[in-house]
């Protein structure tokens, strides 16, 4: 089974240096990596992707993250492997993407909770890098790319 479209950063190549100087902006340090790759794989979860499941899964392995931890992430609020910033992260990112009942998505309790764990630097770095995954969550779920596969074998 392919993808339904052909690979939208050759159909629309403006998209290369934004996403670029998105990577760039959420990879310069000021988060540590573990939050944001937890809070990616839980995003693909929610909106249902294989393909970011699977490239988050893979990202998370390549960074020396355990199976156990991978695993847990779908049920982290019961799970004793994260920190209190990885679940400060994954709290933020289910805020964004799951409906919220009667409230708002991102209450002022989460958002304090989520600042005793980040400074304002690495917050809205997170912050950010939420947003850019949620970009690619589109492309991911309109465009559906084949999950798994070398890069170039993604999109038809």
């Amino acid at each position: 089974m392919g993808s339904r479209m052909s690979n939208p950063t050759v159909l629309v190549p403006e998209l290369i240096p934004v996403a670029g100087a998105l990577a760039k902006a959420t990879g310069s340090g000021s988060l540590p990596e573990g939050p944001m790759g937890l809070a990616g794989l839980r995003i693909g979860q929610i909106v249902g992707s294989t393909y970011l499941i699977i490239r988050s899964t893979e990202a998370l392995r390549k960074a020396g993250e355990t199976e156990e931890r991978i695993a847990a992430v779908v049920s982290w609020r019961n799970a004793p492997y994260f920190t209190g910033a990885e679940r400060a992260a994954l709290a933020l990112a289910e805020g964004v993407f799951l409906p919220a009942a009667g409230g708002e998505r991102v209450s002022d309790a989460l958002y304090a909770e989520a600042s005793e764990h980040f400074d304002e630097k690495a917050l809205a770095t997170l912050m950010i890098g939420i947003g850019q995954v949620a970009f690619w969550s589109a492309v991911a779920v309109i465009g559906k790319p084949v999950p798994g596969v070398a890069d170039e074998e993604t999109w038809r």
